[in-house]
C-alpha cells in the first residue's frame, strides 16, 4: 500500500514486521526519516512506547525504560515493557489485561486505568498509562502508542496529605480532652468566677502557644522553645531573672502539650507567689538527657530572690498537674521543695529512644 501523500508508515524501532503485520501510523516528520521520530520521541520527558498490532513492543524511549527499570526486548515483549504489573490494590495484573492490551484487543483509547509497574529490583512506580490504538488510512489496526505518566510524586502527596489528616483528626481530639480536663480541673480549684474566667484564659492560652510551636517547627519542638514561649515575657534582657541552660532537645507532640502546661502553671505561680512577682527575683531552669534502662528528660526549677515561700494549704491545679496528672499519663517523676527561699521542683519524664518522635 502507498502512504498517503502527508502521511507514511513507520516501524519505529527494530526489524521490519511480519508480512501482514502493517507498521505504526505516525505523521511525516519534517526531515521525512524514521531517524526524526526516534529523536523527536526520545528527546520527551514522557516515557513513550509502541507496539504492532499484535502488541508486540516495536520502540521504547529512554524516559520508558527508566520508569520500567529495564530495556526489555523488541519484537517479543508483549503488551507492556514493565516487569510485573498490579493494580492499584496490589492484585497481581497479567499483562494480556492491561491498559494496552485492552486497547488493542477492543480498538478504542483507554484512559484512567492506573497501574503499578515492578521493576526488576523489587521496586514500584504508579503508572497513569494512555494507550491508544493505530489504524492505516483503510482502517486497518497497525500498532498501538502509550504514554506513561509517573504519578509517584502524586502518590506520595496524597499519602502525605491523608496522614496529615490523620494526625490532625487525632491532634483536635485530644485537645478537645485536653480542654474538657483543664476546664474540669480549674473549675475545682477556683474559689471565685473571676479566678476560673482568669485561669481557664491562661491555660488555654498556653495550650495555643505550644500548638503554634509545634506548627512552626513541625512534629516536634525544641524544649527550650516551650520554656521561652512562657518565661520571654518575664526577662529583662540582662540573663538575670530568667536562666536557661540546657541542651538542645527534640519533644513529641503529645510530650510537648502536657509540659507546655507544667511549665505554664510554674510560670503563672512564680509570677503570681513566687521569684517573678517582684522585682529582682530569678527562675533558673537547667535541664539535661539521662539514659539509663531509658532516656529521660530530666530538669530542675528553682527560683531564688522572691518573697518566703511556705506550703500551700490546698492543692491547686498546677499542683495537681505536676503531683497526680503527668505522673498517671506520662510515667514523670515530680519532686516539689517549699524552700523558705524559694520553689525548687525537680522533673523527670521518659523520652523516645532517639530519633523516634
Amino acid at each position: 500500500m502507498e502512504p498517503s501523500a502527508d502521511r507514511l508508515e513507520y516501524n519505529l524501532k527494530g526489524p521490519q514486521p511480519p508480512a501482514g503485520h502493517a507498521a505504526c501510523l505516525i505523521d511525516r516528520p519534517a526531515a521525512g526519516s524514521k531517524s526524526a521520530i526516534h529523536a523527536l520521541l526520545d528527546a520527551l520527558p514522557a516515557a513513550v512506547y509502541t507496539t504492532d498490532a499484535a502488541g508486540r513492543l516495536t520502540y521504547y524511549n529512554d524516559a520508558a525504560a527508566r520508569l520500567w527499570g529495564r530495556r526489555p526486548p523488541l519484537g517479543i515483549t508483549q503488551w507492556s515493557g514493565a516487569w510485573k504489573l498490579f493494580t492499584p490494590d496490589g492484585k497481581p495484573l497479567p499483562h494480556e489485561e492491561s491498559p494496552m492490551a485492552i486497547a488493542l484487543k477492543e480498538r478504542r483509547p483507554v484512559r484512567n486505568m492506573e497501574v503499578d509497574a515492578e521493576r526488576p529490583d523489587g521496586t514500584r512506580v504508579s503508572l497513569l498509562p494512555h494507550p491508544t490504538p493505530l489504524f492505516d488510512d483503510r482502517g486497518r489496526l497497525t500498532g498501538g502508542i502509550d504514554m506513561l505518566v509517573d504519578l509517584s510524586e502524586r502518590k506520595r502527596t496524597e499519602n502525605q496529605q491523608a496522614l496529615l489528616l490523620r494526625e490532625l483528626h487525632h491532634r483536635v481530639k485530644n485537645t478537645l480532652a485536653t480542654v474538657q480536663a483543664i476546664m474540669s480541673s480549674t473549675a475545682r480549684s477556683a474559689e471565685t468566677v473571676e479566678e476560673f474566667k482568669s485561669a481557664l484564659i491562661g491555660r488555654i492560652g498556653a495550650l495555643a502557644r505550644t500548638h503554634l510551636l509545634l506548627a512552626e517547627e513541625g512534629k516536634s519542638v525544641d524544649f527550650a522553645d516551650i520554656l521561652r514561649s512562657e518565661l520571654d515575657a518575664f526577662d529583662d534582657g540582662d540573663s538575670r531573672r530568667v536562666v536557661l541552660n540546657g541542651p538542645p532537645i527534640a519533644i513529641a507532640p503529645r510530650l510537648a502539650f502536657s509540659l507546655g502546661m507544667a511549665v505554664h502553671e510554674l510560670t503563672t505561680n512564680a509570677a503570681r507567689y513566687g521569684a517573678l512577682s517582684v522585682h529582682g527575683g530569678q527562675v533558673a531552669i537547667t535541664w539535661r538527657v539521662i539514659n539509663s534502662t531509658r532516656r529521660r528528660l530530666v530538669f530542675d526549677w528553682v527560683e531564688s530572690g522572691g518573697p518566703p515561700v511556705s506550703k500551700p494549704t490546698h492543692l491547686g491545679f498546677g499542683t495537681r498537674l505536676l503531683r497526680v496528672v503527668m505522673p498517671g499519663q506520662l510515667q514523670a517523676k515530680t519532686r516539689v521543695k517549699y524552700a523558705p527561699e524559694g520553689v525548687r521542683v525537680h522533673y523527670e519524664v521518659p523520652l523516645p529512644a532517639e530519633g523516634v518522635v
